[in-house]
C-alpha cells in the first residue's frame, strides 16, 4: 500500500449507481475522521466517492479486481473499496468481500450483509477493509499480513462469514464468503433490499387506478356485503392470499421478469434460483403494501359511503366496526384482482423500473440484448 506525499492516505469508494452511491456519500461524510481514530498514530485520511457501473457486463469476483485495479492505477488513490449491490459468487460460495493487499483493493458485495441496519454494517465492513489494507504487511510474506484481523463484526452470528477460497491467478490474496441456508437467506433479504420493493407502489400507477375504482365500486355493492358477511375468517385469509398471489405472478409473467440462465453450470443454476426468489420476495411484498393502503382506503370510502340502515336490510346484520373491517378486508381482495387486471395496462419497462434497483435493470437488460443477439 502507498501512502500520498503529503502524508495523507487517499481512499476511494468505487460504487455502482444507485443505492450503493447513496451508502458510500452518507458513510464518507463520517469515515475519515473514523478511520484516524481506529488506525492511532496521527495517522489521516481523505475518503472520495466514485459513482460508476464498475460492474457493467460481468458478476465474477477476479474481473472485477482487475477493473478496480487499472481503475486504481488511473487515479492518484493509495486504496480503493468498491462497493455493488450485486451478489457474487466464488466456487460455489456467496463472497462477501475480496482484498488485494499488494495493490490496496477491495471488492464488497453488499446483499450478505442483509436488509437491516445496512448503513451501519456496509460502514464497518469498509471501516475493516481499509484498516487491513492500511497496516503493515507482514516482511518477506506473500499474501495478507499474518496479524490480519477477522472480518467479520459487520455480521451477525446468524450468518458467519468466514475465509473462502482462492485462485492461484486471481488479483486478490483473501476472501470472505457465507454458505449454507443462513448465508443464501441473508444474501436474498440483501438483494430484496436493494430492489426497494416499496417503489413497487407508486409506479404501479394504472394498476393501483385500476384498483381502487374496482374498490371503489365494489363497497357499494349489495352482492360483496352479503359475501363479506358470509366469509369467516379463514377464508377471508385465503381469499387474501390468493388475490396477493395472483397480482404477485401475473406482475412476473406479464412483465417477464422470470430470469432464465442460458449457461447449464450449476453455479449459473444457483444464481438464477437466487433471482428469481429475490424478485419474488420484492413484487409480493410491494403487492402487500398496495394491500394494505387499498384496505385503509376501502375504509375510509365505506365509513363514508355506506348507509347503516340498508347494509343492515340487506345483511340482516347491524353495521358497526366488525363490519367495516371485513367489508374492506373482503373489497382489498377483489380490488387487487382488479388491479392485476389493470397492470396489464403498465408497460414492462415501468414495472421493472418499479420493481428492481437501478444495477439490477442494467444486468436485466444486458441480459435480454445477449439472448437476443
Amino acid at each position: 500500500m502507498r501512502v500520498s506525499s503529503q502524508g495523507v492516505t487517499v481512499v476511494a469508494l468505487l460504487a455502482d449507481p444507485d443505492a450503493p452511491t447513496e451508502i458510500a456519500q452518507r458513510m464518507a461524510r463520517i469515515l475519515p475522521a473514523r478511520l484516524a481514530d481506529k488506525s492511532g498514530q496521527g495517522r489521516r485520511f481523505d475518503v472520495e466517492v466514485v459513482s460508476e457501473p464498475f460492474t457493467a457486463g460481468t458478476e465474477d469476483p477476479p474481473t472485477l479486481m482487475r477493473r478496480i485495479m487499472d481503475r486504481g492505477r488511473a487515479e492518484s488513490w493509495d486504496i480503493v473499496v468498491a462497493l455493488t449491490d450485486l451478489p457474487l459468487h466464488s466456487h460455489g460460495r456467496k463472497v462477501v468481500v475480496d482484498l488485494s493487499h499488494e495493490h490496496g483493493l477491495a471488492l464488497l458485495s453488499l446483499p450478505p450483509l442483509g436488509g437491516l441496519r445496512l448503513q451501519r454494517r456496509a460502514r464497518r465492513a469498509v471501516e475493516e477493509a481499509v484498516l487491513s489494507l492500511a497496516g503493515p504487511r507482514a516482511t518477506g510474506a506473500e499474501g495478507p499480513p499474518q496479524n490480519q484481523p477477522l472480518l467479520g463484526p459487520f455480521v451477525s452470528r446468524l450468518a458467519p462469514v468466514h475465509p473462502g477460497q482462492v485462485g492461484e491467478e486471481e488479483t486478490a490474496d483473501l476472501r470472505y464468503v457465507v454458505s449454507g441456508p443462513r448465508g443464501y437467506l441473508r444474501v436474498l433479504v440483501g438483494m430484496v433490499r436493494a430492489n426497494r420493493p416499496w417503489r413497487l407502489v407508486p409506479g404501479l400507477s394504472k394498476a393501483l387506478a385500476a384498483a381502487l375504482a374496482t374498490g371503489a365500486v365494489a363497497t357499494v355493492n349489495s352482492t360483496i356485503w352479503s359475501l363479506a358477511e358470509s366469509l369467516s375468517t379463514p377464508r377471508l385469509v385465503i381469499a387474501t392470499v390468493g388475490s396477493v398471489a395472483l397480482m404477485t405472478g401475473w406482475l412476473i409473467v406479464d412483465a417477464q421478469l422470470w430470469h432464465r440462465s442460458a449457461e447449464v453450470s450449476p453455479e449459473a443454476r444457483q444464481r438464477a434460483r437466487l433471482y428469481n426468489a429475490s424478485t419474488v420476495m420484492t413484487v409480493g411484498i410491494g403487492v402487500l403494501v398496495c394491500y394494505g393502503g387499498l384496505i385503509v382506503i376501502n375504509l375510509v370510502w365505506a365509513l363514508f359511503i355506506v348507509n347503516d340502515r340498508v347494509f343492515a336490510s340487506v345483511t340482516r346484520t347491524p353495521l358497526h366496526a366488525t363490519e367495516y373491517l371485513t367489508l374492506s378486508w373482503f373489497v382489498a381482495s377483489v380490488a387487487t384482482v382488479g388491479g392485476a387486471l389493470g397492470s396489464g395496462l403498465e408497460s414492462d419497462e415501468a414495472i421493472r423500473a418499479a420493481a428492481y434497483s437501478k444495477r439490477e435493470q442494467e444486468r436485466r437488460h444486458m441480459l435480454q440484448n445477449d439472448h437476443g443477439d
